[in-house]
């Protein structure tokens, strides 16, 4: 079995395993070993061929093998920002993790559905996704080893962009044009998934998880794909959309101050320009926000996001407080 191929499991030893909640990608389970001494317990995560969501949506599943080489480059750079790989199975495509307890290490977006909002953690999240950028920014081996565009392309520009420019023809070019724009930027090494499920809290800092989307590419996607999120999230818990948005200015200001590899005008308008799509592709594209689930909050996604589809801005201060504006609005009427 594959516990046994990658030497982490002896021929008849007895172990328990459980399923982990996660995400729609992959199964992921909790892998106890008790007889061992001291007793050992790790991740196991095997990628799916098809993702599970309601769309039809397919994906190679040698992804699982970019995670691992991501988190082995993540962990030289940015030591403990990243789970340890214990074990990797390329033929099953299976790897195992160390496991982290969540007691101690808290899912960034449990915090942020709890009220646990604080502009500490997403400035420390943008600088760890910041030093990640600048340490394999322009860097040839790198861009070799992560040359994922046929993962890439299916698991993120396809579902979050061209599927959306499907069902919106008046923004329809906007959306492909920026999806050709993020896939021939080749500057960094890019996560991917830079949601809030993805990321832990923790005394030693931010830990990044589900890097299966890795690729050498544009940055810019991945401090787009965070703060997307931070405006989202207003719509989930109302009552604290002044801490999101907060949030939204403390991730975009501690990357933006970090940036060194291009200059920052630059990055910030391709993440401003990138941003509206990704707004929308949560209402309309493959992968849906599971909290948005009333047609006036889905409208008002999709008012700020065609708007600068149609007329981009090149900053993210721009986007921000036209959310907030809408959101206002939102609340008058209500």
């Amino acid at each position: 079995m594959s516990l046994e191929r990658m030497g982490l499991l002896r021929a008849g030893e007895a172990f328990r395993a459980e399923s982990l909640p996660g995400g729609v990608s992959s199964d992921i389970l909790r892998v106890d070993l008790p007889n061992r001494s001291p007793a050992l317990s790790f991740c196991f995560k095997r990628a799916l061929a098809k993702l599970k969501v309601a769309a039809d949506w397919r994906a190679p599943v040698e992804r699982n093998h970019a995670e691992v080489e991501w988190l082995r480059v993540v962990n030289e750079l940015v030591p403990q920002a990243a789970p340890r790989v214990l074990g990797e199975d390329a033929q099953a495509g299976a790897f195992a993790m160390e496991y982290l307890a969540p007691g101690s290490h808290p899912v960034w977006k449990n915090e942020l559905r709890d009220g646990n909002i604080r502009t500490e953690t997403a400035a420390a999240v943008a600088r760890c996704i910041a030093a990640i950028h600048a340490g394999t920014a322009r860097r040839a081996d790198l861009a070799e080893r992560f040359a994922n565009d046929h993962i890439f392309h299916p698991i993120r520009l396809e579902p979050y962009l061209l599927a959306t420019a499907e069902r919106h023809p008046a923004c329809a070019a906007r959306l492909r044009e920026l999806a050709d724009v993020t896939a021939h930027n080749k500057l960094a090494l890019v996560h991917g998934d830079l949601s809030p499920k993805n990321i832990l809290v923790a005394a030693r800092g931010p830990i990044l998880l589900d890097a299966e989307c890795a690729w050498y590419g544009d940055p810019a996607f991945d401090l787009a794909f965070c703060l997307n999120h931070m405006l989202l999230k207003c719509l989930w818990r109302p009552q604290w959309r002044e801490r999101y948005l907060a949030c939204y200015d403390a991730l975009a200001s501690a990357y933006l101050e970090r940036v060194a590899w291009e200059p920052r005008g630059a990055i910030e308008a391709r993440v401003a320009h990138l941003l509206p799509g990704l707004f929308l592709g949560r209402v309309d594209g493959k992968s849906p926000a599971e909290y948005l689930t009333a047609e006036s909050d889905r409208e008002s996604v999709r008012r700020v996001a065609l708007r600068f589809l149609l007329e981009p801005t090149d900053a993210l201060a721009d986007l921000r407080n036209a959310w907030n504006i809408e959101l206002n609005a939102k609340d008058s009427n209500a």
